[in-house]
């Protein structure tokens, strides 16, 4: 790095500079100020020259500042993910630094500079956060330091390469946020419903005695009377049922809210409920589908399974056709053959369009546990809780009424075929899919 190259002038200098000019001028027309002038010039330009020298020697023979950046070996889509720029002032006297990150250009944005103050041979951390809304490859740049001595005349660049390609995954943050809340039975916190279970699995473990609390409906009477003591039948929680997340890639799942396309709230809330479903010692799986079946994984209970959901889901795109529903019934039949829990992620904004697919839905709810999952238009809701105040806004919201009551019929058209169906706000897709598990796991109706 050369010293020109290097080398930037503050503002405070060319501000200082053009006051000079004016000075001069103004010393054409009063000589008398022309011998102050050039004295305060002569006294402008030494300081600049001592300030130069300052930013420029360097006595250690290594660099005279030293910036790093630490960041995740992955990002998580849709969260806020932590950024940290270590400083190191080798300088013996306090530097001012500005400090440039060059992130990707995903983020479109072109404000990430930070100011800061560290004394001689101090070390000091920086900290930001990013949110990614795709998945995909980010590359990240350089981290270009500024340094200025205390008379801020001159800057000295200092440019440290950081190139570095992070993956943005899926919502792992989230997915771990939930994994520790059920671990220590905290869902609650986050909008997850605590269900009463109602009757019993089928798994039947042993007869023992009876103890305080125990439920007087498991009371064996036959054994009871062989031992003149109370004995109970005891059973295990139902485990390794299949789930499956059925998740749509057509069209319909591109529309945004808040930076993430539907699709990737459908990739997120699968993640979290094939995670919670693996604790529950269930087996999770995976198909996805757009006008031709994408990628089954399935439904294990593997070291490393939930790795493998995380890297397909990792590489799903939307796609610009309709989804064909009958080529999806078609290889469930040939590959799912033992009845499972189906969630089918999907958006349907019209019953006609509900319509055209209801035969294939009917099929599958037939051999297994189907729940439609489609969202509501919170750019409906909105509308329809602004008052209106002229023609054109009662006419727009009598339009966002039908629109937002088709929903609701929607669910009563699935209802009537037995076919269960959650109508949520993007925001809410991830715990109500998973309140939706647990309850029907707490019923025992998987």
């Amino acid at each position: 790095m050369t010293i020109f190259r290097a080398l930037y002038v503050s503002i405070r200098v060319w501000l200082l500079l053009i006051a000079f000019v004016l000075l001069f001028i103004l010393a054409y027309v009063f000589p008398v100020l022309f011998p102050f002038v050039k004295l305060l010039l002569a006294v402008l330009v030494a300081l600049c020259l001592l300030d130069g020298i300052l930013l420029f020697r360097n006595p250690t023979q290594r660099a005279a500042f030293f910036a790093r950046r630490e960041l995740p070996d992955r990002l998580s889509n849709g969260d806020e993910n932590p950024v940290t720029i270590y400083l190191e002032n080798r300088y013996s006297f306090p530097a001012k630094v500005e400090i440039i990150d060059e992130i990707p250009f995903q983020f479109q944005k072109r404000d990430v500079l930070f100011t800061a103050t560290l004394k001689p041979n101090e070390t000091k951390a920086l900290r930001y956060e990013l949110r990614p809304t795709k998945r995909g490859e980010y590359h990240f740049g350089a981290v270009n330091v500024y340094a200025m001595t205390p008379l801020r005349l001159l800057k000295r660049r200092y440019q440290f390469s950081q190139d570095k390609m992070v993956a943005v995954f899926p919502s792992f943050l989230q997915m771990r946020q939930y994994e520790l809340l059920a671990i220590s039975n905290r869902l609650s916190e986050v909008g997850i419903k605590k269900v009463r279970r109602i009757g019993h699995s089928m798994e039947f473990e042993q007869v023992r005695a009876y103890n305080r609390g125990d439920d007087v409906r498991t009371i064996n009477w036959k054994a009871t009377a062989r031992r003149s003591d109370l004995m109970v039948n005891a059973f295990w929680d139902e485990k390794s049922q299949a789930i499956y997340c059925l998740i749509d890639k057509g069209r319909v799942m591109k529309s945004p809210f808040e930076g993430l396309s539907l699709l990737d709230y459908a990739i997120n809330a699968t993640l979290v409920l094939s995670n919670i479903a693996l604790l529950k010692q269930d087996r999770a799986g995976l198909l996805t589908f757009s006008e031709q079946i994408g990628q089954l994984v399935p439904a294990e209970r593997r070291p490393g399974h939930m790795q493998k959901i995380l890297e397909v889901l990792y590489r799903q795109k939307t796609r610009f056709l309709e989804s064909d529903y009958e080529a999806l019934y078609t290889n469930l039949r040939r590959h799912i053959r033992q009845r499972s829990l189906l969630l089918l992620f999907t958006n349907f904004e019209t019953v006609n369009a509900l319509r055209r697919q209801l035969p294939y839905l009917r099929r599958m709810a037939k051999d297994h546990l189907l729940i439609v999952v489609f969202f509501e238009n919170t750019e409906l809701k909105t509308l329809l809780d602004r008052p209106a105040n002229s023609t054109e806004e009662i006419y727009q919201k009598t339009i966002a009424e039908k629109f937002y009551y088709e929903k609701k019929l929607i669910v009563k058209e699935l209802q009537q075929y037995g076919i269960q169906a959650i109508l949520t706000a993007p925001q809410n897709l991830t715990a109500d899919t998973v309140n939706k598990y647990l309850e029907l796991k707490a019923r025992g109706m998987i």
